[in-house]
């Protein structure tokens, strides 16, 4: 056992030894050629400044090219932008898209249902996640069809024929948007928020659009969201009542007959699927949620 202890030590030694070696003429080595690449700068930059002297450099400023490269033409006599400048907003839109569909419109009343919907049913995956998001698109852009439209008509069309500029089309932009949300929101919630701004609300009134544009965007998207939570909490508790009566009639009837081990919701989960296919609930549902915004 000795033997081995002195021989383990030995060769660790040995290896220590040598790898400190290794690691020092590494860095020697290193430092040797970093000397070199500085004696050689150094004669380069003299090399340099001698030619400089023979050469005199030229003052005057280089032409630039403006060919190439991008340009920015911000408010000039047409009051456009550069084409390049348009195909970064554009982008820029494209990456914001996904909040502005859930801020702007009903996208975010139509989700909230239908997760509503699913969780009150008790199918925890099915329609999958995919499903309802495609649904609540497509429903979405069925009921902000006559706002698009508008949009298309009066800024897009426009603004590709070069009739408007940007900040015109800005302005038209927000116009039936604006509209929408006033339709759906309450006047409550617009009035916690212009009172958390410090904006007198006296004489306006939410039917007419006119008298509310001193109020910005920023106070107004808060306060549609605000009414759109509201109003999806409400519609999703109506849908709950009639499938939480189903549970609990199967409750009371699993402990009525001595089966308190079996989970009430493995067998009211087929019934509540009954009751939602008997009553036709796609068409109740979906129908009834798209009217709300008419």
């Amino acid at each position: 056992m000795k033997k081995l202890k002195k021989i383990y030590c030995r060769t660790s030694f040995a290896f220590g030894t040598m790898t400190l070696i290794i690691a020092l003429f590494l860095m020697f080595g290193q430092s040797a050629y970093a000397t070199g690449t500085n004696t050689n700068q150094d004669e380069t930059d003299e090399t340099r400044r001698e030619i400089g002297e023979l050469n005199p450099p030229n003052t005057q400023p280089a032409q630039r090219g403006t060919t190439n490269g991008l340009t920015f033409s911000l408010n000039n006599e047409e009051g456009n932008l550069s084409a390049n400048i348009r195909i970064l907003l554009v982008l820029t839109v494209i990456s914001l898209a996904p909040s502005i569909l859930v801020m702007l419109t009903s996208f975010t009343r139509i989700i909230i249902v239908l997760h509503f919907v699913r969780t009150a049913v008790g199918t925890q995956t099915v329609p999958p996640n995919q499903v309802m998001v495609g649904l609540a698109l497509f429903l979405t852009m069925f009921i902000m069809n006559p706002v698009f439209s508008e949009i298309n008509e009066t800024v897009i069309q426009p603004l590709e024929a070069n009739e408007i500029n940007q900040e015109e089309a800005l302005e038209r932009v927000e116009a039936p948007i604006r509209r929408f949300m006033y339709k759906e929101m309450q006047r409550k919630d617009l009035k916690l928020f212009c009172d958390i701004a410090e904006i007198d609300m006296t004489g306006m009134d939410l039917s007419e659009p006119e008298t509310l544009e001193p109020i910005p965007m920023n106070v107004v998207i808060p306060a549609f969201i605000i009414s759109e939570l509201r109003t999806a909490f409400i519609i999703g508790f109506l849908i709950y009542i009639p499938f939480i009566v189903i549970d609990m009639v199967v409750a009371s009837v699993l402990m009525s007959m001595g089966m308190m081990m079996l989970p009430p919701t493995t067998i009211s989960m087929p019934f509540k699927i009954l009751l939602f296919v008997l009553a036709d609930g796609w068409d109740l549902l979906i129908g009834s949620l798209v009217k709300t915004f008419h």
